[in-house]
This record gives C-alpha cells, structure tokens and sequence, in this order.
C-alpha cells in the first residue's frame, strides 16, 4: 500500500468523552491499552479520526494503517484499500450493507468501528503532534536505508507517506505552533527520487526534509521531548503502528507485504532511538520497568534484520504484540509512579 496510511494515534488520553466512535476493545492480536496520563483529555468533535486502542476506528477517515488492524485481525487480503474504497459510511453496518465484509466478519471487528470523530485537548495533543511526527521520521529512516543500499524504487514510497499520509492530519497544529511549512520540502523531495533518484540533490534534499521534521518536533517545549513519561507515551504509539503494520506484512509465516515491513521496521527503530534518550532516567526511577522494556527492545529490533525483508519471518504477529504489550505494561508503571510523585 503506498496510499494514505498511518495509524490515528491514542495519544494516550485518559479522560475521553465517549461517543460510539470513541470506545472499544483491544484491537488485532490483543494490542495492549495505551499509556494513560490524568493530565490529558479529548473531546469530541468533528476535526480528528479516531485514537488508538480504547477508541473506535473512523472508518471515514482513518488511513491505510489504522485500517490494516481490521485486515490483519479477519485476514482479508486488501480489506484496508477495499474499506477506504467504499467510503462515505452513514454506520458502521454499511461495511456490512455495502458489501465490503461480511455479517460474520463484521461480528468479529464491530466493537472497534465507529463514524464519529475525536479531537484532543492538553498533552495528548502533544503525545499526538509528536508521535505522528515520529511516523515521519521512522519512513525516513527506512527511506534513507533502502536509498543507501541504491534501492530508490523501495525508498520511494517510505519518502511519500509523510507527505501523502501524514503532513495533512498534522498540519493544524504545525499551524498552530508556528511551525515553518514543509510540505513543499517532502514533495520536492519525492518527485526526485522518483525523476532522478541518482542526482546528488536527493542527499541535500533528505537531509533537508529530516531537519525540517526534527524543526517541527523541536516546536514542543524541550523539558517535555525529555521528560520520560511523555517520550513513553509518544514510544507507545509509534509501537502500536508498527504492531499494526507487522500484522498486516505477515501472511503464513512470510513477508507478503514489503512495505508494511519496512514501515513497521523504521516506527521500531525510531522508538528505541526515543528509548535510549531517556532510559537512564527511567533505570533510575523504576529499574526493574527499565529492565524489561530494554530487554524487549532489543528482542523487538531482531525481528527486523535489515530494510530489505528476509525470506521468512523473524517472529510472528503475536510474538511482536507480546513484546510490544510488554514494554507498553512497563511503561505504564514509570508513568503511574511518575503522576503519583508528581500529585505528592
């Protein structure tokens, strides 16, 4: 898929106003509940998709890889492209009305679809601008792998996703923070890739477009992009696409989808290299959680040996959800005592 796809984010709100879009259950291969804090909120509107494990799915508005939890939990080989295909929907029945799926696949996957919108208020909606910027960086790092191994064809859609997927849903706030535009730049540089992927402007001009990404993050309070519990968070969600986008690239034990792959590979790699600015702190504060979200990090990067995929699985969907579902459990431990230290 090289259209519209990344995962609407949790950002971890823990007071939500629920509406019928806005509450559900685990989505596939049981993904764990985000990281919650009592200083966020949502509230409902009509501004924003759905968020994450708690909330339901907009499948108006959703992008390819919040769709790719409905495909790789009934199986359905481009159920994402056919869903999105076949919008506007009145109801969440009309997946069933309109012949996208089946009554019974519908049964399976009910609880987590909505037509309702969410927007949110506080730090969730900074665990929002910056986890979404975090997909950013994660298609560039993987972009920037395939372009290093002279694989411009594969790079080429990593390079698209930023701007085709997820530029739009960011920009309000890019806005907002005064954020200087930069579409222009990650257009810019995936028209050259895809004309003249060997001219010696695409390294001046990914350079450019990672810096402006950086810029974009750096709009956030410094003291917040180091404070652990919110870097937890923002890790979490990138983890939870990248749980997401696994599930959808594996079929039968093999790689069916390179660019699932490669996506997932580039949110992992990204979120460790989150974890590892402020794992001393977290070592200090909760040594035990440390150990077990390091340990599984290291187990987690192994599943992606390298940006081009190997022959056979590494791990299947479910061991990764296992590791990711355990550095989310032991983070919400640094997060809980963090509030409580805080409240004190």
């Amino acid at each position: 898929m090289i259209k519209v796809r990344y995962i609407c984010l949790t950002a971890a709100a823990a007071l939500i106003v629920t509406l019928s879009s806005c509450s559900g259950t685990p989505t596939a291969e049981n993904l764990s509940a985000p990281v919650t804090s009592p200083a966020t909120e949502a509230v409902t509107s009509n501004s924003h998709s759905g968020h994450g494990g708690k909330e339901k799915i907009n499948i108006n508005t959703a992008i390819l890889s919040e769709l790719d939890k409905f495909e790789a939990k009934l199986g359905v080989p481009a159920l994402s492209n056919k869903i999105q295909a076949s919008r506007p929907y009145g109801s969440p029945e009309d997946l069933v009305t309109k012949k996208v799926i089946t009554q019974e696949q519908f049964d399976q996957i009910k609880d987590q679809v909505g037509v309702q919108e969410v927007a949110l208020t506080g730090e969730a909606k900074d665990v929002d601008y910056m986890s979404k910027l975090g997909l950013m960086k994660g298609h560039l790092l993987v972009a920037q792998e395939l372009l290093d191994q002279n694989q411009p064809k594969q790079a080429e859609p990593h390079i698209g996703h930023p701007v085709e997927e997820i530029y739009v849903d960011v920009e309000d706030q890019l806005n907002e923070r005064k954020v200087k535009e930069f579409k222009t730049t990650l257009v810019s540089l995936q028209d050259l890739v895809k004309s003249s992927p060997k001219d010696s402007k695409v390294k001046t001009n990914f350079t450019s477009s990672v810096q402006a990404v950086d810029s974009a993050i750096a709009a956030l309070p410094a003291d917040k992009r180091s404070k652990p519990g919110f870097v937890l968070q923002v890790i979490n969600e990138l983890l939870d696409s990248a749980n997401s986008e696994y599930g959808a690239a594996i079929a039968d034990g093999k790689i069916t989808a390179p660019i699932e792959y490669q996506d997932s590979r580039g949110f992992v790699v990204y979120a460790n290299d989150l974890y590892k600015g402020i794992s001393s702190q977290v070592a200090q504060a909760d040594p035990e959680a440390h150990k077990a979200i390091d340990t599984s990090f290291a187990e987690l990067i192994k599943v992606w040996p390298a940006a081009i995929p190997p022959a056979k699985a590494v791990k299947t969907p479910s061991d990764v959800t296992k590791l990711v579902k355990t550095i989310e459990e032991n983070s919400q431990k640094v997060v809980d005592k963090s509030n409580t230290q805080a409240q004190r």
